[in-house]
């Protein structure tokens, strides 16, 4: 790794300033869609379904990207598949903040239940980042997740960036 991209890795700290950054919710995902996932009880084919039929909804990406990394000891189209439904849902859920008033320095905290499919899709895009030995990727979502909800997410050690 080269200087300049330590630099982007360790850099990616925000200041805030004033009474705080300020938090956002998302919406709720449609209740039946909920319900469905639920109801799914992580058979593939049904997430798959439920995802193509309603992409914009979070959790459906990170319950289908969960259910392929379940396979992924067994299987690398599993890893890829895991990879990608969790890359899909981090830049889905990206628009979404922005939708909801995100300006890349409020919290997105865990204890907001509506942010976990987000957040979910965020974890499991950094543990297949690693997986797929995409370590700059796997730190970029560390330190991302910490900056989203300290509370939940521990920073990430300064030796691991080098």
């Amino acid at each position: 790794m080269g200087f300049g991209r330590l630099a982007v890795v360790t850099m990616q700290e925000v200041n805030f300033s004033g009474d705080g950054p300020g938090r956002v919710v998302l919406p709720p995902p449609d209740a039946i869609t909920a319900r469905l996932i639920r109801e799914a009880g992580g058979r593939r084919d049904w997430l798959a379904k439920i995802t193509v039929s309603n992409p914009e909804c979070l959790q459906a990406w990170a319950a289908l990207g969960e259910r392929w990394e379940s396979e992924a000891d067994s299987s690398v189209m599993a890893v890829v598949g895991a990879y990608a439904c969790f890359r899909v849902g981090y830049h889905r859920g990206l628009d979404a903040l922005r939708a909801a008033g995100w300006r890349g320095a409020q919290l997105v905290k865990w204890e907001d239940r509506h942010n976990r499919g987000f957040l979910l899709c965020l974890e499991g895009l950094g543990r297949m980042a690693e997986r797929i030995g995409e370590n700059e990727e796997r730190l970029r979502c560390a330190v991302f997740l910490h900056q989203l909800d300290p509370d939940r997410y521990p920073p990430v050690a300064e030796d691991e960036t080098r």
